[in-house]
């Protein structure tokens, strides 16, 4: 079944935070497909899609970074008005609650990717793909 692990990165709001992040990555030839960072007064989370998180997640923990992986939703969907509807209303019918997400467009007007983070991964996956909802592998980030 499919499965993506983001890394999660947590850090002082200060400048250079987020470039030590890309520094260590870079340095270790691992590949961002995807980043997002959301951060209060004094701390933030940088949250990011790696072509190895393993490798990503043993690098950034060797330097001291306060750093986790966690499993998350890929969810392919159309990129045109109504297809994150179309998403969300699966889920909520479903009672299932959506923690955290992002999304990003591989095709304009084609091609978009959705990632969620929800409490039950197993119950999400069940309904979507039931649904005949796409949901991606890490390997698929890189196919699209």
């Amino acid at each position: 079944m499919s499965k993506v692990q983001q890394i999660s990165v947590f850090a002082q709001n200060k400048p250079g935070k987020i470039k030590r992040v890309t520094d260590i990555l870079s340095r270790n030839s691992i590949n961002i497909r995807a980043i997002t960072i959301a951060s209060g007064d004094e701390y933030g989370v940088i949250k990011l899609l790696v072509d190895d998180p393993g490798k990503a997640y043993q690098a950034l923990a060797e330097k001291g970074l306060s750093v986790a992986l966690n499993e998350v939703l890929a969810i392919k969907m159309e990129d045109k008005p109504g297809g994150l509807h179309r998403i969300m209303e699966i889920l909520a019918e479903n009672n299932i609650n959506v923690e955290d997400a992002y999304g990003f467009v591989i095709k304009s007007g084609k091609i978009a990717v959705l990632v969620v983070n929800v409490k039950d991964i197993k119950k999400a996956k069940e309904v979507l793909l039931f649904k005949r909802i796409h949901l991606l592998e890490e390997k698929d980030l890189y196919q699209l």
